[in-house]
């Protein structure tokens, strides 16, 4: 028996010799260019590139100059023909590589290449060499998310031997394009390709009609390449496709029912793009489905019925769309089901039963619609045994479950949002791997339960209890779970007093805000300087001194609000390195002293709001150099001086909205300032944005924008002080009332074409109100009231077609108030304290004449009585020989002319009144 086994030993042996004796070794050559490549790089095997995964092989490690016995074709990585010894195949896909490649690389001298894979590297911005045409027999060519930028050369659309190109996901940094030659060019260059991805790459076309032709073609990637136009029904002759990949991009019109043609699809995506209409019913016929996402188009209407034959699918998307109605049942025949997200769908009515049969569900995503009705929450305990993540958030439910329920699911994900919850829901007791828990908005009375913050629920990212009837925790001080990537708390609008609870060492986002919190800010907070990205602590009753650590929150904090509280003392100093910094709002506390300079080290501030306090000092100026800042609020304080012209250049570029008011500044208003204010400038017509800050990442919630800190404010608009839960972009104002300002109105003020709020009331400002003030025609308040101007209301402003509110009470205004547009809603009350002013709405009347309109007012000169309106003109162009004598002989003999063409060419009495008036006045 033994001498068996040594026989079979032996013949084995012998056999691996002779076949190795058979094999070539690769070329001397080929082994050059591939130690030549090696040593054109570095190996990183620690890294924080986009590019590199971690962990990465590196493969090239294992060629070694110094043995040169050792075949090439056994280095990892490395593939030869069994026959000839060429190298045939490099895969050195996530290789940790780093460097360029460039036209001289020994990688094109392997002119046997038919398969090269260099993914997951980081070439370092190298563009793809023309010398890829050396590489003819290529039929594989994988160069994804390897840092190449710029044109892809036409000399890839000669490699007519590929079957797969893939060159996705090259442009997180840089630009990678295919232009010149086109998508067109290379579809019809490379007619044998059966996968092509080019995700990423910048095309910047419509989708060509010639891609039908690439009848093989079972992989199509072109997501986020900058499509644009309409999907092509001829795409529908690509009844071979598996994989198809139309995501972010600008496609628009409707889906053509030619998708229907493509039944072997197993993946669909033409998600984020600009898709509309109802979806066909042939989208149906997709019975190999495994994977559709449709979600943030425009699709709308009802989903089809047929949508029910998706038989193996496991994901369904539908989220941010259009759709109307009820939620087929024949939904609940997609038994396969493991992923349905249909958030911000507008679907309405109650949640069909027939979802019960989805026994395989694990994500379920319905936040954002209109369902209705009472259900009961055991729906999804019970038939859902797989469930991990649990939304029914902000539709119009109302949730019961039994008391007590033990449930086997491990949820990481439950939002509950505006469910009419009235009490904590027992199920999520023992649900230690928690992540993610939404219970706002809803009506849960009383204290936070125990098992809720116990050390064993230590999975939290995300706990949101804000806007419910809280009264506080069972225990303080609180530690909450300590969760290493962060951790957002949010407790704001409830009703707990005491002391603030205290959140984990590792909090990113701490919101307690509109609450009944009492006390200093403690010392705790100061050992979460390292990683708080949000700190609200507004609308409460907290007391006390500013910490003076808050300057070592400034590395990582975005958004400090401490306002509506009792703090007192001065501002911390020292804001040494606030980059991060964007909204800063101490208002309406107790603080006094100057603002701290150091306040120009916030680089991205946006908005800085310190009004109602105590604070002294003049006009800060050298915030001008924050070119970020697009509000600042200093109002009801004791800053005081003039407000000095900048020095040189201009500041404060992109502020909208200054609120200066209720102070003691002195001295002209700043007309260079009035120059420089460039976002006031324009008018804003972009798309209807707020200010705001990100919470947590957007994908954490799916499709629901619940991550997003609104910024606020109060100022004096219309005659009231007004609220802004939240700041649209186009608000732009300037608010400088109830300080000591002098002189007249600079005009150029009338640069802030897109100003919308004006108020200079209660000063000492003096002289005529400007008639350009008329070219602000956006303006919709205007406050002039409490001041010293005299003269005549210009009759321009009546051009002020958005005007709701106008007051120019208590000045020394003479003459009739213009009628027309706007005019007639003002009430009396915006003129009263004038009494030199006539017409309505006043009692009293204008002299023998009626109140102007913008047709016939001609006011008291002889540049307005020479440029009046079209009767005027014709009068003049006929008889500009006798105008020009009154000119030169004087303007009472003009106006003597002008009262005798009156007479002559049968003016009416109304305008020959004004010419006697005028002439009287001489």
């Amino acid at each position: 028996m033994q001498f068996v086994f040594s026989l079979i030993f032996f013949n084995f042996t012998i056999s691996n010799f002779t076949s190795s004796m058979l094999s070539p070794l690769c070329h001397s050559y080929e082994r050059s260019a591939l130690l030549q490549f090696k040593e054109s790089l570095t190996i990183i095997r620690k890294t924080s590139s986009y590019y590199i995964w971690d962990p990465c092989h590196p493969k090239t490690a294992s060629w070694k100059p110094e043995e040169a016995n050792i075949d090439c074709c056994l280095w990892d990585g490395v593939e030869c023909n069994e026959n000839t010894g060429h190298v045939i195949k490099l895969d050195l896909s996530n290789s940790c590589l780093q460097g360029f490649i460039n036209s001289s690389s020994g990688l094109f001298k392997l002119v046997h290449l038919e398969w090269l894979d260099l993914a997951f590297n980081y070439f370092i911005c190298s563009e793809i060499p023309p010398e890829i045409i050396n590489l003819s027999r290529l039929s594989y060519l994988n160069l994804s998310s390897a840092g190449f930028f710029g044109q892809i050369p036409s000399e890839i659309l000669e490699l007519s031997n590929l079957v797969s190109l893939d060159l996705s996901h090259n442009s997180y940094y840089n630009l990678i394009e295919l232009k010149e030659p086109n998508l067109g060019n290379l579809v019809k260059k490379l007619t044998n390709l059966k996968e092509l991805a080019l995700g990423g790459v910048t095309i910047s076309s419509p989708i060509p009609h010639s891609l039908a032709n690439l009848s093989s073609l079972t992989l199509l990637s072109l997501s986020g390449c900058e499509l644009r136009g309409r999907i092509p029904s001829l795409l529908g002759n690509l009844t071979k496709l598996m994989y198809l990949d139309l995501s972010f991009n600008n496609l628009l019109g409707e889906l053509p029912t030619s998708i229907g043609n493509l039944d072997c699809l197993k993946r669909l995506d033409i998600s984020w793009n600009e898709l509309s209409g109802e979806l066909p019913a042939s989208i149906g016929n997709l019975a190999s489905l495994e994977q559709l996402e449709l979600s943030l188009n425009r699709f709308r209407g009802k989903t089809p019925h047929s949508m029910g034959n998706f038989t193996r699918l496991y994901w369904l998307s539908l989220a941010s769309n259009d759709f109307s109605g009820e939620l087929p049942a024949s939904f609940g025949n997609l038994r396969s089901l493991e992923g349905l997200d249909i958030s911000e769908c507008k679907f309405s009515s109650q949640i069909p039963s027939s979802l019960r049969n989805l026994a395989q569900l694990k994500f379920l995503e319905f936040s954002h619609n209109n369902f209705s009705g009472p259900i009961d929450l055991d729906m999804f305990l019970v038939n859902f045994k797989h469930l991990e993540h649990l939304s029914l958030s902000s539709n119009r439910l109302s949730l019961f479950t039994k008391a007590i329920f033990n449930t086997s699911q491990k949820f990481n994900f439950v939002g509950l949002r505006s469910c009419n919850l009235n009490e904590f829901p027992n199920f999520l007791k023992n649900q230690h791997y928690l992540e993610v828990l939404d219970l706002s908005c809803n009506k849960i009375h009383g204290k936070v339960p125990k098992w809720l913050i116990e050390p064993s629920m230590q999975n939290f990212s995300y706990l949101n209890l804000s806007h419910n009837f809280l009264i506080g925790f069972y225990q303080h001080p609180m530690f909450f779970p300590r969760n290493y990537d962060g951790f957002t708390l949010d407790l704001s609008y409830n009703y707990l007093q005491g002391p603030l609870p205290v959140p984990p060492p590792q909090t990113k986002h701490y919101l307690v805000s509109n609450n009944s919190l009492t006390g200093k800010i403690p010392f705790w907070i100061c050992n979460s300087s390292n990683s708080l990205e949000i700190l609200d602590l507004s609308y409460n009753n907290l007391s006390g001194l500013l910490p003076q650590c808050l300057d070592n929150f400034s590395d990582h904090l975005s958004i400090l609000d401490l306002q509506h509280n009792k703090f007192c003392g001065s501002i911390p100093q020292t804001f040494l390195s606030g980059r991060s910094l964007m909204m800063i709002d101490l208002s309406d506390n107790l603080l006094q002293g100057r603002i701290p300079r150091s306040l120009v080290n916030c680089s991205s501030l946006k908005f800085l709001d310190l009004g109602n306090n105590q604070i002294s000092g003049t006009f800060p100026s050298w915030l001008g150099t924050l070119r970020e800042l697009n509000v600042l609020i200093l109002k009801s304080n004791k800053l005081h001086g003039m407000i000095r012209e900048p020095n040189t250049g201009c500041g404060f570029p992109e502020l909208r909205i200054i609120d200066l008011s209720n102070n003691r500044f002195t001295g002209k208003l700043p007309s260079k300032y009035f120059q420089c204010w460039n976002a006031m400038q324009v008018v804003n017509t972009s798309e209807l944005r707020y200010m705001e800050g990100m919470i947590y990442p957007f994908a954490l919630v799916s499709y629901a924008a619940l991550g997003i800190y609104d910024y606020s404010l109060t100022m004096s608009n219309k005659g009231q002080m007004m609220s802004y839960d939240k700041v649209p972009n186009f608000l732009t104002g300037v608010i400088l009332s109830s300080n000591r300002f002098d002189g007249e109105i600079p005009t150029s003020i009338a640069n802030l074409k897109g100003l919308q709020v004006l108020s200079l009331a209660n000063n000492s400002l003096h002289g005529h109100i400007l008639s350009c003030l008329g070219n602000l025609t956006g303006l919709e308040s205007l406050d002039l009231s409490n001041n010293k101007f005299s003269g005549q209301i210009p009759q321009q402003l009546v051009d002020l077609t958005f005007l709701e509110f106008f007051n120019v009470s208590n000045n020394n205004l003479t003459g009739p108030i213009p009628q027309g547009n706007q005019f007639p809603t003002f009430d009396k009350t915006s003129f009263n304290g004038n009494l030199g002013l006539c017409g309505k709405p006043l009692p009293k009347e204008c002299e023998n004449d009626e109140a102007p309109t913008n047709e016939d007012q001609v006011e008291g000169s002889e540049e307005s009585l020479l440029s009046g309106t079209s009767d005027w003109k014709i009068i003049l162009i006929g008889y500009a020989g006798g105008l020009i004598v009154g000119v030169v002989l004087g303007l009472n003999f003009s106006i003597g002319i002008l009262e005798w063409f009156s007479k002559k060419f049968g003016m009416q009495p109304k305008r020959r009144r004004r010419i006697r008036r005028a002439r009287n006045r001489m």
